[in-house]
């Protein structure tokens, strides 16, 4: 599908963005989003300049960009950690099931 123009509110101001039809809903919510941080950072910080407010709030969505990627990396290495575990206790438990059955005399039904 192909974007069209939507108009935002963002600190007073009316931006036209292109956009899929499909993705407006979370347009909005991010606009809204930033919308709340730049009357929160104003309230704050007591800083009026609309453009420093902006690059502040653009500098901490990246500082909290970054946490999130840092825990993403750590989730996912601690799952692969997890996994790996998990698969050497199914593949021991494997082995020692074969040694067992392969015991005369030891039968399981």
């Amino acid at each position: 599908m192909s974007a069209q123009p939507v108009d935002i509110q963002i600190f007073g101001r009316t931006l036209r963005v292109n956009c899929p039809p499909e993705q407006q809903e979370a347009l909005n919510l991010a606009a809204d989003d930033l919308n709340q941080r730049l009357q929160d950072l104003k309230v704050r910080t007591r800083v009026t300049n609309t453009e420093q407010l902006v690059f502040i709030a653009a500098l901490n969505v990246c500082h909290e960009l970054a946490q999130e990627r840092v825990k993403t990396r750590d989730y996912a290495a601690n799952m692969e950690q997890r996994i790996r575990l998990l698969q050497q206790t199914i593949e021991q438990a494997l082995v020692e099931q074969g040694r067992i059955s392969e015991r005369p005399g030891t039968q399981f039904e």
